[in-house]
């Protein structure tokens, strides 16, 4: 039973970090493994691994450890990763063709059901498994007949907020926008940005620091 307190946000990343550790030690024949071992593989504290996991239950035995499938159930349960999820990317640029062709993501359960553009010489090119790029003036027709749930945005900046209104107009509230621009979004609407120029920055900076120590 999930606790009724708010979970920080950090703490659902890491269970996504959890969650592909314990996949590769399934792989190598694990059948439990410690919290200080999980710890390791992620580079943090055991005292973390405990207290993130410990939000949503007890799934542990004390000086046993953890069931590594049975964890990983929980985990993809919790992160609701145990259904499959609809998307759509709007802008088929680099980017776009990019996370089109990225295979873990249908690993995962995230199906890219269409891909939009509005150039004229895009519009109508063949994709890998017979999909086709679609005008984006199909995108709100599109989100009802194929039931998309999140809204992947790959656009120059300045068309960003355009096409986030389309996707929050045809009622998808989870945009995952890859624009360098923010985007304004009402509170109902889950939005994440993915500016790598941002954390490029973070990098340099760390790296600096690093040096100068």
């Amino acid at each position: 039973m999930i606790k009724t307190k708010k979970i920080p946000k950090a703490t659902i990343t890491r269970l996504s970090m959890y969650y592909r550790q314990l996949e590769l030690l399934e792989f190598d024949g694990y059948r439990m493994v410690s919290s200080e071992k999980l710890a390791w593989l992620c580079q943090i504290n055991p005292a973390q691994v405990r207290k993130d996991l410990g939000y949503f239950g007890e799934f542990g035995v004390r000086g046993v450890g953890y069931d590594v499938i049975d964890l990983q159930a929980q985990i993809k349960k919790i992160l609701s990763l145990n259904r499959d999820w609809n998307f759509g990317i709007a802008g088929m640029g680099n980017m776009g063709c990019a996370i089109f062709l990225h295979r873990d993501l249908a690993l995962r359960g995230f199906k890219c059901v269409a891909a939009f553009d509005n150039a004229l010489d895009r519009i109508g090119m063949p994709l890998p498994g017979g999909m086709r790029i679609r005008d984006i003036r199909e995108l709100k027709t599109a989100i009802r007949d194929l039931n998309i749930e999140i809204g992947v945005i790959t656009t120059p900046a300045s068309e960003a907020q355009g096409v986030a209104d389309l996707f929050m107009e045809g009622h998808v509230n989870a945009i995952l926008n890859f624009a360098p621009a923010r985007i304004n979004a009402p509170d109902c609407c889950l939005v994440e940005n993915m500016d790598f120029t941002i954390t490029m920055d973070v990098l340099t900076y760390q790296l600096r620091q690093k040096i100068a120590a």
